[in-house]
């Protein structure tokens, strides 16, 4: 079995409870880029759009609910779409 290394980021909430989360993937839809993230405990996982300002990028809420399930479910599909070309090229 071969090791993953992920990225590591801390976000905070409007709390200020801070939480860390790896970096599972990074996809493009529609135009914005988008960051799947993984909880440090594996609890959940949830998904951030990424804006870009000059060389800095951020990671903010998508804070429409069904942007944000159609953006999961299309990410599921492309993962599942994936793994199966993998499946019959071997």
């Amino acid at each position: 079995m071969h090791d993953v290394y992920r990225d590591i980021i801390t976000i905070e909430d409007v709390n200020g409870n801070q939480e860390q989360y790896s970096v599972e993937a990074l996809f493009e839809m529609k135009g914005h880029s988008y960051a799947m993230l993984k909880s440090g405990n594996g609890n959940h996982t949830i998904v951030m759009k990424v804006e870009e300002e000059g060389d800095d990028q951020y990671l903010v809420n998508i804070r429409n609910e069904e942007d944000h399930d159609s953006i999961l479910d299309a990410y599921e599909i492309a993962v599942e779409g994936t793994e199966n070309l993998e499946a019959e090229h071997k």
